[in-house]
């Protein structure tokens, strides 16, 4: 069996203390890829120290993430155009607009996310979307680039049948994480209706814990979870999620 966790924040500070620890319980529990999202500038050094560590195992993405778009975006956006034009990146991402937080700088978040989206165009690379009190948003400027070759993952995917529907047909696949066992997040219902290739696995780690771990720190060895979660719903074995959802993965990232 082979698992691949598309998306997990394992350069994160959380892991400072035990990252061989944690790599270990990933391979024992055939996880054997583990995609980085970038967060902005600051995160970059940290990301690039774990894929040099574990280069087998770890494959970074570049992009601005929706939540560190301020003022100087600009600058941001330059430092990561400058990594992504000079290192071999799997993705374009962690990119998107995030409204939960702050919807004042909606405007730079759209420009931003555009722009990135050129970035993937050109480099012929997928996006990973980052959605959060945003679909209309997203859509809206996903529209533009419709027939365009644009495709990509929703990370995170929280949405309803009709959200999913419309992602699916613009061409993306759906990133499940920890959110689709947790008892009244409803996502089971939505994906009831959502063919299982549609679908890639996801930690978030460190975040978004799936239970039993719920309220923990999160690794991407809980990735299990989220497999075995899927497997009920879908009411198919645990290696035929895996084999559905790792092919996805290895297809749209060329990993």
């Amino acid at each position: 069996m082979k698992l691949i966790d598309t998306h997990s924040h394992m350069y994160s500070s959380d892991f400072e203390e035990d990252i061989d620890e944690v790599i270990s319980s990933c391979r024992k529990v055939d996880i054997e890829k583990i995609l980085l999202p970038n967060i902005d500038s600051e995160s970059i050094p940290k990301m690039n120290k774990l894929v040099q560590r574990f280069p087998d195992l770890c494959v970074p993405m570049m992009g601005l993430h929706p939540t560190s778009v301020k003022e100087n975006y600009q600058e941001e956006l330059a430092i990561c155009k400058k990594w992504l034009d000079k290192a071999s990146f799997c993705a374009v991402g962690e990119i998107g607009i995030d409204l939960y937080w702050d919807k004042s700088l909606l405007r730079e978040q759209q420009i931003v996310f555009e722009t990135q989206i050129n970035w993937a165009l050109e480099k012929e690379l997928p996006v990973v979307i980052h959605a959060r009190d945003s679909f209309a948003e997203i859509f809206e400027i996903l529209e533009i680039y419709r027939n365009k070759n644009l495709k990509g993952v929703f990370h995170s995917f929280t949405g309803n049948i009709d959200q999913a529907n419309h992602a699916i047909e613009l061409g993306f696949l759906l990133g499940i994480n920890g959110i689709v066992t947790f008892k009244n997040a409803g996502l089971d219902k939505t994906l009831s209706s959502i063919a299982l290739d549609k679908l890639m696995l996801e930690t978030d780690s460190p975040y978004l814990a799936p239970v039993p771990k719920r309220g923990k720190r999160n690794e991407s060895s809980y990735l299990l979870h989220v497999a075995n979660k899927l497997s009920e719903i879908y009411q198919v074995g645990l290696e035929r999620v895996a084999e559905v959802t790792s092919t996805n993965a290895e297809k749209l990232f060329n990993i």
